[in-house]
């Protein structure tokens, strides 16, 4: 029976392993689904925060300052928004086992978010060198603009790093076509800066 076993492909054990795998992978997920939630409380406790102090004032944008750069940053929304769908095909791709174009997706995405965050910088730049709009000289509007968007530029700067680490894994073998969690959980994170850029574009640009 154990000759047979291994011929087959059934080692003692392996059967208890997937088993244990699929235990922790929904434990995992579970586990990074909260964390997402965590950060989605964080993120509105700082958006009604903004609109409460933004609908005390008596307009918007305060006097003196100009409203932001629409066109720009629209692009640099759709370069994130495209790194989303890199990321989706990334994954879909590795579920197939077509690792080429996994790896031609995951380094797409990576470039596409490096460049959202250039992007950011230099918008940055322009409004505090140019229009003079600062974190602590511009009242609500720059205290909050700059602590939002900073703090969504940070969470995009992890996942680079972290969709970097995810790419080096995959090379050196540590996933494989039917566990990859980690692959899941940088997708999942991945859409989530997404969703959130998504609601700051909304109410720094647009209203």
């Amino acid at each position: 029976m154990a000759v047979a076993n291994l011929l087959y492909g059934h080692e003692p054990g392996v059967e208890h392993v997937d088993q244990l795998y699929a235990e922790t992978r929904d434990l995992r997920l579970q586990g990074f689904l909260l964390f997402l939630i965590s950060d989605c409380v964080l993120f509105s406790s700082f958006i009604f925060a903004y609109f409460y102090m933004r609908n005390s004032g008596q307009g918007w944008p305060p006097p003196g300052i100009h409203r932001l750069d629409v066109a720009f940053a629209a692009v640099n929304s759709v370069i994130l928004f495209g790194s989303g769908a890199t990321m989706h095909y990334a994954l879909e791709n590795w579920k197939h086992g077509h690792f080429n174009r996994y790896a031609m997706f995951m380094i797409a995405t990576i470039i596409l978010g490096a460049c959202f965050l250039g992007g950011q910088a230099y918008e940055y730049t322009n409004l505090i060198y140019n229009e003079h709009v600062t974190w602590a000289g511009s009242g609500i509007f720059g205290a909050s603009f700059f602590t939002l968007t900073g703090m969504h530029g940070f969470h995009v700067s992890v996942g680079v790093i972290y969709l970097f680490i995810l790419l080096l894994q995959s090379v050196h073998g540590v996933y494989t076509k039917h566990k990859y969690f980690g692959l899941t959980a940088g997708t999942l994170y991945w859409h989530f800066v997404d969703v959130i850029w998504v609601v700051l574009f909304s109410i720094f640009y647009l209203i």
